[in-house]
């Protein structure tokens, strides 16, 4: 078997799979920061898939935040009114009244509560559920003793001692330590309930975190020669995450919401019959800067 490692965008050929990697630096201090502290990302093509995944290093001068939109907006406008080295989807929301079905905070403030949704509050299918949808899974930013800190908590969960909720942003359900479907009402096989297809292979997308605390985004994407029968199941992107080395990660919005940018140029995950990327607009995103 033969293999080829090389950088900066060049292609990276194991047996089958086809990577390609790229490392980002400010391009003020790129020859000064060290390779652990520089964005890496790497393009995988997977038989059943193509994966897009950046790595933010723990402890740099890269921040990832949530970022709520008035009007849903595709990851591409996103980029033309924010400043961003990379941008993925993000939280759940309703495309017919356009609010937010998933918790956001920003700077310490709840901007998004599901508990506004009319639409998700008052239908009777999701009564029974809606405790549960009141408590997932969320990313979230800290500020513990001036240093910030990354975790994957339940919306409920009270921040670790010393530190301060800064952003947070919902999603679910949690993939790693362990897969919480049910526990957090996506899945209730007993009663023919699987919101989020989860046996399916599909566009999917998620945010991880290693033992280090460095931030891992993932975006799955579908192939063009399987478009109704190519992506990942929930199951297989938690088992995806735990081989990148994530401990804890969390599943974002999927399907036609499943999209990713980074250096310039936009991906997305759905494909229609005709093997063309949907390009559908979303409420949220998580968003990576510099500082």
């Amino acid at each position: 078997m033969k293999k080829f490692w090389l950088l900066s965008g060049v292609l990276i050929s194991v047996g089958m799979t086809v990577l390609l990697v790229q490392r980002f630096s400010p391009s003020s201090t790129s020859n000064a920061l060290p390779p652990q502290q520089t964005i890496r990302y790497e393009s995988r093509n997977l038989p059943n898939s193509i994966v897009n995944i950046l790595w933010v290093p723990a402890s740099s001068q890269f921040l990832v935040t949530p970022v709520l939109s008035q009007k849903v907006a595709t990851v591409e406008e996103f980029a033309q009114t924010k400043k961003a080295i990379a941008i993925v989807n993000a939280g759940f929301f309703d495309p017919e009244n356009q609010k937010s079905t998933s918790h956001v905070v920003q700077e310490g403030k709840l901007v998004a509560d599901p508990n506004d949704n009319e639409r998700l509050v008052n239908n009777p299918k999701l009564k029974p559920y809606l405790g549960k949808i009141n408590n997932r899974t969320e990313f979230r930013r800290y500020t513990c003793q001036q240093s910030i800190r990354y975790d994957i908590a339940l919306h409920k969960q009270q921040p670790p001692q010393g530190c301060q909720l800064l952003d947070a942003l919902g999603g679910g359900p949690r993939l790693l330590p362990e897969l919480t479907s049910v526990q957090e009402g996506f899945v209730d096989y007993a009663n023919g309930r699987d919101s989020i297809g989860s046996k399916q292979a599909n566009a999917r997308t998620a945010v991880g975190i290693t033992k280090n605390g460095s931030i891992v985004l993932v975006m799955v994407g579908q192939k063009s020669s399987a478009t109704n029968n190519s992506g990942m199941s929930i199951q297989a992107l938690a088992d995806f995450m735990k081989a990148l080395d994530v401990v804890s990660a969390m599943n974002l919005d999927g399907g036609s919401s499943s999209s990713f940018y980074y250096n310039g140029k936009s991906f997305y995950g759905k494909l229609d019959e005709k093997g063309n990327p949907i390009k559908r607009p979303v409420k949220s995103v998580l968003l990576v800067d510099q500082i």
